[in-house]
């Protein structure tokens, strides 16, 4: 066979190979493409009934009259609960990922409950008044003391049961991350996806600056029950 042929012959196969591979080139390229977005819009109706979920699933509010509702994804409270500390939860158990806001107009009933008190909170800080008052009646200095001692000792057990209060789920977590977000100065403008799973944090999305970035981890790691967190935020404009 002459140069000139097997020149040919070589060029011939080339241009085959680079037809049979072409449609496998475009599929992977093809199919990089449509896997890369994995954002799902949540409508008004999915958020509500995952609002809704949320509040039956915390212990303290049962019995509380709580409706909820949802436009454009801001979640509006209405109804009646049986303490501060029941409203500022179920603010918080309302945040659920896809939120962007929460217009608390809950109102606080001391009989909203009907029967006994769950809130952990107010059980405690009944305690630590009790024995403030039975030590009022000793000599004056000791009974200041004492006194003293008692609140010291009420607010620790009262931060302690709002801290173990409520079952460290992921859905907590999550909840708790996305509240501590909301008023964050430098985070916004930002758009970020929380994402926890198995006390795992990952942070998706944009934020505005390096200290949003650095600020939304901080807010994460502190957050109790977290184990980790993976910071994957890219700082830019919102998308």
């Amino acid at each position: 066979m002459s140069a000139f042929r097997r020149s040919t012959y070589r060029l011939a196969l080339l241009g085959l190979t680079a037809l049979v591979l072409s449609p496998v080139w475009n599929a992977n390229s093809y199919a990089g493409q449509t896997t890369s977005k994995t954002t799902v819009a949540v409508d008004d109706n999915t958020l509500e009934s995952r609002v809704e979920s949320a509040l039956k699933a915390q212990p303290t509010l049962k019995g509380d009259d709580i409706d909820v509702k949802v436009n454009n994804k801001v979640v509006t409270l209405t109804g009646s609960v049986g303490s501060e500390q029941r409203k500022l939860r179920a603010a918080r158990a309302a945040h659920v990922a896809g939120v962007t806001r929460v217009d608390n107009q809950l109102t606080v009933e001391a009989h909203a409950a009907h029967g006994v008190d769950h809130d952990a909170d107010d059980k405690a800080a009944g305690a630590a008044k009790s024995a403030a008052h039975k030590t009022g009646g000793a000599v004056k200095t000791a009974g200041e003391k004492t006194g003293d001692a008692a609140k010291t000792v009420g607010e620790k057990t009262k931060d302690a049961a709002s801290s173990t209060g409520e079952a460290m789920t992921d859905a907590f977590i999550n909840t708790r991350i996305h509240s501590k977000m909301v008023d964050e100065a430098t985070l916004k403008g930002s758009d970020i996806n929380v994402d926890v799973n198995n006390h795992v944090v990952t942070l998706k999305g944009t934020v505005a600056s390096a200290a949003g970035k650095a600020r939304a981890e901080e807010i994460a790691r502190t957050t109790d029950g977290v184990k980790s967190v993976n910071n994957m935020l890219t700082v830019g404009a919102k998308k």
